[in-house]
């Protein structure tokens, strides 16, 4: 059997965790560049996942506090499933993955962090891109920051 190791996701998992649910919060708060928000449809966002898997980790949700696909209203699943393929074809144009692991983590036993608002993972991934320094340096490799992916993604064009 192989494994997936992410130690560098020890950092997340230890992390204290912000009161109520970052999927209702953060679009509340309306400081998008400080929260990562890098869209804004109707029904539903997207926000860079602070503590990504891999460089361009977002993640999309819908506004309304919902845990299960079959609570979402059809203008909801179709929002979210239009501005998941919007970001990838931006993050393709900036980052050049070869390609992208996307799905929804549904319950706490899925590996959701926030199991009451479902939210869809889009994670670029590149040939290579696991390597030995998570597991001999205890540390993951993101070589770009948050703020300047958040700027490229909020800026450049289609």
């Amino acid at each position: 059997m192989d494994r997936l190791w992410a130690p560098w996701r020890s950092k997340y998992v230890k992390s204290k965790k912000d009161k109520g649910c970052i999927f209702c919060t953060k679009p509340k708060q309306k400081k998008d560049k400080a929260n990562y928000i890098i869209k804004r449809r109707k029904h539903c966002f997207a926000i860079l996942n602070i503590f990504p898997y891999n460089n361009g980790h977002v993640m999309v949700a819908p506004y309304r506090h919902v845990s299960d696909l079959d609570d979402l209203k059809k203008d909801e699943l179709v929002e979210i499933m239009e501005l998941t393929q919007e970001i990838i074809k931006k993050l393709k144009q900036i980052l050049k993955p070869c390609g992208f692991n996307c799905g929804f983590n549904l319950g706490e036993v899925a590996g959701a962090g926030y199991a009451d608002h479902l939210h869809i993972h889009i994670v670029p991934r590149w040939q290579g891109d696991t390597n030995f320094i998570p597991i001999i340096g205890n540390a993951k490799v993101i070589p770009q920051s948050l703020d300047d992916l958040y700027k490229r993604l909020r800026t450049e064009k289609k």
